[in-house]
């Protein structure tokens, strides 16, 4: 029998306990051969943790599985899954694991803040920005003049172009989010030339009030884009708008005056770096979209001029992990946006970029209100070269599935991660939900690999996102003195 020989005294056991599992390379266990078998996680990235089926270790990023490993076609990944489950963690896990293999992670918009200790342990940057506590301007071209100046030729032309339609992306962008609205072709063709009178006229770095400025004083060249046929006040008219919406963002309207004044703290390129935009409460829907679409737009803008100098040899070649965090606080901040966002981040491949986009479900890009933005923006998801997802809800699969084949086993699996926490009647507290750490890792039709991600003792502390929930235990005073209790009581002065 299975289980032995059955019969009083003949060995036979109700209970086999599992063998221990050792592993080894080819070389050591070839004598074993044929009871050793591979298998079919891949070992090439950061050690993420161990397959849940088979206990195998699982190494995963998207930049090593594109590089080395030519699992994926695109350096990029798109996380989902529910709050609470560590979709952060499995990102931070990666992002330290690529600071060894010498990528440098870049978060481009912290809202907990999830990422700025393990910046701060790796020694990195980190951007404080929210109301009064720091400037991030929209107009400065960061490091594309100083690189302009020491590049020649087709390269300082690449890098002068690309600044400057990363400043009008920027500006159109934020206009859409005062107006929830993008503006027209007329007023981006406005800002487009008013950007270049202002390049020429400014000395120094220009603020957006300066943009405003040029947009008042109305030169020749922007009132015949404009098409004012020659009448002022008919080009009055036409900037009407455009104008107000400068002044609301200069004027410390509803996105407040981070965006009016020069840049406090540029950002390095040869460290990790996190902008840390936690200060600004989730009340503040559009000034938060905002904020986490500037940084993204000065992030890579950054990291293109760090690629052109590499190229020109003037520079070392450094590679970026990006983290793009609550995708759907941005999407959903205006019509249109999706394309200031993809155009932000198509070029990932490219530029020596791996990304990471970080949402909680597919209803939240399918809920923008243009159908065209919809299908944009489950575009992200499709064109990721792997999707990482934690537990989801049963009603997400007729949407994901579309984007993300997954067979019926593999939606179930993600389903029961979803469940709440039990109680522990022993220690009168919940305990970790089922499916926290677990995460099902996709690259197209291939079957998903199981993982659960367990912390070491040193990653403990810089991913605990729950700091503010935590209570210091209550001080146990010694009792005070009778005497002097009574004393008290009468009045004395002791």
């Amino acid at each position: 029998m299975p289980r032995g020989w059955p019969g009083a005294g003949r060995g036979y056991s109700t209970y086999l306990q599992a063998p221990a599992e050792w592993r080894g390379t080819t070389v050591q266990v070839c004598g074993l051969w044929p009871f050793a078998a591979g298998t079919g996680s891949p070992m090439v990235g950061v050690p993420i943790g161990r397959n849940i089926l088979s206990g195998a270790t699982l190494c995963c990023d998207p930049i090593n599985w594109f590089t080395r490993a030519n699992l994926i076609s695109n350096p990029s990944m798109f996380v989902l899954g529910r709050p609470g489950l560590g979709k952060s963690t499995v990102v931070r896990r990666m992002a330290l694991g690529l600071a060894g293999y010498g990528v440098q992670p870049l978060v481009l918009g912290d809202l907990k803040p999830d990422y700025r200790d393990l910046i701060e342990a790796l020694g990195g940057q980190v951007i404080r920005l929210g109301r009064g506590r720091g400037h991030l301007n929209v107009l400065d071209p960061g490091e594309s003049r100083r690189a302009a100046q020491r590049l020649t030729g087709k390269a300082r032309e690449a890098i002068q172009a690309d600044a400057h339609g990363r400043r009008h992306t920027m500006v159109s962008a934020l206009i859409s989010i005062m107006r929830s609205v993008p503006p027209t072709d007329r007023e981006e063709t406005i800002l487009d030339e008013a950007l270049k009178v202002l390049d020429e006229r400014s000395t120094g770095t220009p603020v957006l009030r300066d943009l405003l400025q040029v947009v008042q004083d109305a030169p020749d060249r922007v009132r015949n884009v404009a098409l004012d046929r020659g009448s002022l006040d008919r080009y009055r008219q036409i900037t009407e708008g455009l104008e107000a919406s400068l002044i609301g963002l200069v004027g410390g309207g509803r996105l407040g005056e981070i965006f009016s004044a020069p840049t406090d703290n540029p950002m390095r390129l040869d460290r990790p770096v996190v902008f840390d935009v936690s200060s600004i409460d989730d009340s503040e829907t559009s000034l938060q979209a905002a904020v986490l679409l500037a940084c993204w737009s000065y992030g890579f803008g950054a990291v293109a001029v760090s690629q052109a100098l590499a190229d020109a040899g003037l520079e070392p070649r450094r590679h970026y992990f990006v983290i793009l965090d609550e995708l759907w606080r941005v999407l959903r901040a205006g019509r249109g946006l999706v394309d200031r966002v993809d155009a932000l981040t198509r070029l990932n491949r490219q530029r020596g970029v791996g990304t990471a986009m970080i949402s909680h479900t597919m209803s939240d890009l399918l809920a923008l209100e243009n159908a065209e933005d919809r299908m944009k923006a489950k575009g992200f998801v499709e064109r990721s070269g792997m999707v990482v997802c934690g537990g989801l809800p049963r009603a997400e699969m007729e949407n994901l599935t579309e984007v993300v084949p997954m067979s019926e086993e593999e939606q179930n699996m993600l389903i029961g991660w979803q469940d709440p926490p039990a109680w522990d009647p022993a220690t009168g507290v919940e305990v970790a939900p089922p499916g926290r750490g677990n995460f099902l890792v996709k690259v197209g039709g291939r079957p998903g690999i199981p993982v659960h991600v367990s912390l070491t003792s040193v990653e403990r502390e810089i991913n605990d996102t729950n700091k503010l929930w935590r209570t210091d235990p209550v001080l146990e005073l010694p009792p005070p003195d009778p005497a002097t209790r009574v004393v008290a009581r009468a009045g004395g002065d002791k």
